[in-house]
């Protein structure tokens, strides 16, 4: 518990960036989305699944500067055209390639760099100022989640996916997730308080899909970690798993429920 709250601590700074916005959350879910592709490739390669690297690093380069030179959806089907006929030409080299290789780099390309691409589509709406709901119901919920389950935990929710997790611990961190959301709103946007309140509770709720999600990607790979950047947590992927879940779940319902 120590070394998670630690870790916690050292990584508090990162809320810095979403204070700034713009350019500087522009950079950094990039350079996030780039890693933690990364680190959900290298999880493949334990299974001899070989995924290429330089067609995800391509496609994240192309989905933001279509966010920045353009406004036209239609740029964002093309590229996920693009990003699917790139895998499968990949599975041209045949004597060397297997399918698994190709439907790995798609599964990448989309969970990990579209999903978290939408944390900065979340900034650029009317309300980016609920960019901070990404956070809170992500981490909030992991957070109190973990000291529900430690103090109250008794029936596990998941066993053969995640041992460690409760029932106590899932409702505790929903709540976490409801308050800590509801709280935001009363203080900094009240004129959507009730919309905080909802997404605080799908926030919640999505953030333990994430987070189950990457669990299962684990346990298929044999892998206890996607890397061992942050001491306590892992790698970038096992600290953003939540978000890559909770970023297009706060963008679709502002711009589908608020808009």
């Amino acid at each position: 518990m120590k070394t998670r709250v630690l870790s916690g601590l050292i990584m508090a700074p990162l809320l810095v960036i979403l204070y700034f916005g713009g350019y500087i959350l522009f950079a950094a879910c990039f350079l996030i989305g780039i890693m933690a592709v990364r680190e959900f490739y290298n999880g493949f390669h334990a299974m001899d699944i070989k995924p290429n690297y330089g067609i995800a690093v391509i496609a994240a380069i192309a989905l933001y500067a279509i966010d920045i030179f353009t406004d036209d959806p239609q740029w964002y089907m093309l590229w996920f055209f693009a990003v699917v006929l790139a895998s499968l030409l990949y599975l041209f080299n045949i004597e060397h390639r297997k399918l698994e290789d190709a439907m790995a780099t798609i599964t990448g390309i989309v969970y990990v760099v579209f999903f978290s691409f939408h944390v900065t589509l979340v900034e650029q709406t009317e309300y980016g100022i609920l960019i901070w709901l990404v956070v809170l119901t992500a981490f909030g919920t992991d957070i109190m989640a973990y000291f529900s389950g430690f103090l109250f935990g008794k029936h596990k929710l998941c066993p053969k996916i995640s041992p460690k997790k409760t029932i106590e611990g899932s409702i505790g961190g929903t709540l976490g997730s409801v308050i800590l959301s509801g709280l935001f709103g009363y203080f900094f946007a009240p004129e959507v308080l009730v919309h905080c309140l909802v997404i605080g509770v799908l926030g919640g709720i999505v953030s333990q899909f994430g987070d189950l999600t990457a669990s299962i990607f684990k346990r298929k790979m044999g892998i206890k970690d996607y890397g061992n950047l942050i001491p306590g947590h892992g790698g970038i992927l096992d600290r953003f798993d939540s978000v890559l879940f909770t970023g297009p779940m706060v963008y679709y319902y502002i711009v589908l429920v608020i808009l």
